[in-house]
């Protein structure tokens, strides 16, 4: 049974954010992607430390398209490595039924 996935990602700029997220949802692979601007963040590239601002992108979809979102957040990032992590959540009915009405579910 598909269930609600929450996918974590970080973006440079505003732009990079909204053509992903556009992406996203445009080809049904997201049903929304929350974009949260003014993150800075410290992190370990090729060996030395890093410190960037970033925005949050927090792409809501279901489970069925782990793959396909990953994929195209990937060939549509700017980042040679664009972070992607998953999170399995629950959502309750109203929620579910959009997400996967949103999605081709």
């Amino acid at each position: 049974m598909e269930r609600p996935l929450l996918v974590y990602t970080t973006f440079p700029d505003e732009a990079a954010a909204a053509a992903v997220s556009r992406a996203l949802v445009e080809r049904g692979l997201a049903a929304c992607v929350n974009l949260i601007p003014g993150m800075r963040s410290v992190y370990s590239w090729q060996g030395a430390i890093e410190e960037a601002g970033e925005i949050v992108g927090l792409v809501k979809t279901r489970s069925g398209l782990e793959e396909a979102v990953a994929a195209t957040i990937r060939e549509t990032h700017p980042y040679e490595t664009p972070v992607v992590l998953t999170i399995p959540v629950g959502a309750d009915a109203p929620t579910t039924a959009w997400l996967m009405g949103a999605t081709g579910a």
